[in-house]
């Protein structure tokens, strides 16, 4: 199942005297912070909406203010906070592409009957995502290249990859 929220940043550190904090986007586009007005923390087992107001964005960082911190010490008890956006407010994906978040738990099964096991992680090293595995043949590591990665079936919890291409590229823990 799809969780409703989608995690866009967290809070590093307050900014400043006056409230404001500095975000560490955890998406791919952190324009999509321009003109956010509101954001969902964990409260408990569900979320709770918190209204806020983006000054700036920076190289690596998001700027905002959040409605009722009004001081350092207000912004400093936020550090850590982790920011979500519900998905009706999503950004629209390309096609054949996912949410990293949707990727954790898929099982992997390969073409020739392999069963890697549970994605618990994704790297992202630079040139593009590692996607890990941790199941009956140990911990294994994917490239996410189209040529590995069949097909990804979210209702059904699967990752189809090719026996072949695995063989290739992917790594597989020795132990």
């Amino acid at each position: 199942m799809l969780s409703e929220y989608l995690m866009i940043g967290e809070i590093t550190k307050p900014q400043g005297v006056r409230g404001e904090v500095k975000v560490r986007p955890c998406t791919c586009d952190p324009d999509r912070f321009e003109g956010l007005e509101t954001v969902y923390i964990k409260k408990g087992e569900g979320y709770a909406p918190l209204r806020v107001h983006v000054n700036r964005l920076g190289a690596d960082a998001v700027f905002m203010n959040v409605d009722g911190v009004a001081d350092r010490d207000a912004a400093e008890k936020l550090r850590g906070t982790r920011l979500y956006i519900d998905r009706a407010h999503a950004v629209e994906l390309d096609e054949d592409t996912n949410f990293l978040t949707d990727l954790y738990g898929l099982r992997g099964l390969a073409d020739d009957g392999r069963d890697l096991g549970e994605l618990t992680d994704v790297m992202q090293p630079g040139g593009n995502d590692v996607y890990v595995f941790k199941g009956p043949l140990g911990e294994v590591l994917v490239p996410a290249l189209k040529s590995v990665v069949l097909a990804v079936d979210l209702e059904a919890g699967v990752m189809r990859l090719d026996g072949k291409r695995l063989d290739e590229v992917a790594v597989f823990d020795e132990d």
